[in-house]
C-alpha cells in the first residue's frame, strides 16, 4: 500500500488529484497539508485514511512524517519548493501543471529527481483523453510523415477564472499563457515527438482586463485584481525547421474557441481536433477526411465512459511507482514546456527573438 499525502487541498485537488486516487485500491491518502487548515481538514474527513494527519506546514510534515508519493496541486510560484523537499525527503513526486513559475525552479526540479533518483510527472492530464491517446499512435506509427508544422490551441472567449490565484502574477507567474496554453503545448510538442527548439518570439495583451462588465463564464472580474495577460501568442521555430503556433486567452473577442487541442501538418496526412479528432489526407487521388469512432474504450471527460482522464492520469503514475517504470509524462519534457513559456514572456517584454 503506497502511503501519499496531498499538499494544496484546494480546486485541482478536489477536483482531480483525490477523486482519482481514491479509486486506487493500492494508495491510501494518510496526509493533507493546506495553509488553510479546514480545507486540509475537509479533505482528510473525505479522502483520508483512518487517522489522516493534518498540517497547515509542508516542512513540518516532511520532517514528522516519511511518504511514498506526494502530490503537490498549490499555486505554480510553491511547486518547485515542496517538489524538491518531497523528493529529498524520499518522496516520488507527481506536481500539477506547469512544472513551475519559471525555467529555473523546473530545471532545479528536474536536476533534484536525478540526483535523488526519485520519480517526477507533471499534471497534463489531457494527453489521456481518447482523442490524444488515438493521435499520439497514428503519430508514433508515422501516419501523419514528418510533422513540420503545428498550432497549439488555448483559446477562451470569455472564460477568466476569477476564484484562487488566478488573476495574481506573483503567485502563478502569468495567465492565460501559463494556465491553458501550457495543456496545448505540451500535447503539441508530445505528438510530434520533438522537443529541441530554437527560437521563440512571443507577443502578449492585456486588452480586456480592466474591462468591468465582461460576460465571463464565471462572474466580472475585479479590474485592480487582475494583474496577467488577457491573451498571448507564441511563434516557435524548431531546430529540425519545424514550426509551431501557440495561441491562448482567457477572453478574446472571437468565436474560434478551443482549448487543450492542436492541429497538425505532416507530409503524408494533417490532424486536428476542432470538430473531434479529424485525421485529413490525399487517397486514391482524391481529398479525404476520416473521423475515428473513440467513443468505445475511450478515456475522455465528454465521451461518455467512465473512466476521466485524470482517472488514468492517476493510474498510470502509480503504476510507475509501483512497477518502477517511467510515468508517461517526464520531467524532462515539461521542463522544455516551460522554457518555451517562459520565452515568450520575455520576448514580449523586450521585442526581440529569444535564441535558444
Amino acid at each position: 500500500m503506497l502511503k501519499v499525502a496531498v499538499v494544496g487541498c484546494g480546486g485541482i485537488a478536489n477536483g482531480k488529484h483525490m477523486p482519482a486516487l481514491a479509486k486506487i485500491k493500492e494508495v491510501e491518502m494518510v496526509a493533507f497539508c493546506d495553509l488553510q487548515r479546514e480545507r486540509a481538514e475537509k479533505a482528510a474527513k473525505e479522502f483520508g485514511a483512518d487517522g489522516a494527519r493534518v498540517y497547515t506546514d509542508y516542512k513540518e510534515m516532511f520532517a514528522k512524517e516519511k511518504f511514498d508519493v506526494v502530490h503537490v496541486c498549490t499555486p505554480n510560484k510553491s511547486h518547485a519548493d515542496i517538489s524538491i523537499a518531497a523528493m529529498e525527503a524520499g518522496s516520488h513526486v507527481m506536481c500539477e501543471k506547469p512544472m513551475a513559475k519559471t525555467y529555473a525552479d523546473a530545471l532545479r526540479m528536474v536536476e533534484t529527481a536525478k540526483r535523488t533518483g526519485k520519480k517526477l510527472t507533471i499534471g497534463y492530464q489531457n494527453r489521456f483523453r481518447s482523442d490524444s491517446q488515438y493521435l499520439h499512435k497514428a503519430c508514433r506509427n508515422g501516419d501523419l510523415g514528418e510533422i513540420y508544422f503545428a498550432k497549439a490551441h488555448a483559446i477562451r472567449r470569455r472564460a477568466v477564472p476569477t476564484w484562487g490565484v488566478f488573476l495574481n502574477e506573483e503567485e502563478q507567474g502569468g495567465g492565460p499563457l501559463i494556465d491553458i496554453g501550457t495543456h496545448a503545448l505540451d500535447l503539441t510538442l508530445w505528438m510530434m515527438d520533438n522537443y529541441k527548439v530554437k527560437s521563440v518570439k512571443g507577443s502578449v495583451y492585456k486588452k480586456l482586463g480592466d474591462q468591468t462588465e465582461t460576460g465571463n463564464a464565471w462572474g466580472d472580474w475585479d479590474p485592480k485584481e487582475y494583474t496577467v495577460e488577457d491573451s498571448a501568442f507564441g511563434f516557435i521555430t524548431m531546430e529540425d525547421g519545424s514550426t509551431i503556433i501557440l495561441e491562448s486567452s482567457w477572453a478574446l473577442n472571437t468565436l474560434d474557441v478551443d482549448e487543450a487541442k492542436t492541429s497538425l501538418c505532416g507530409t503524408k496526412a494533417g490532424a486536428d481536433m476542432k470538430d473531434g479528432l479529424r485525421i485529413n489526407k490525399a487517397e486514391h487521388g482524391a481529398l479525404c477526411v476520416t473521423k475515428p469512432d473513440l467513443k468505445a474504450g475511450g478515456v475522455a471527460y465528454y465521451d461518455g465512459t467512465t473512466v476521466t482522464p485524470g482517472d488514468a492520469e492517476a493510474r498510470q503514475w502509480i503504476d510507475a511507482v509501483l512497477n518502477d517504470t517511467e510515468p508517461v509524462v517526464k520531467p524532462e519534457e515539461a521542463l522544455v514546456v516551460t522554457q518555451i513559456l517562459e520565452a515568450i514572456y520575455e520576448s514580449a517584454k523586450t521585442g526581440k527573438q529569444i535564441d535558444f
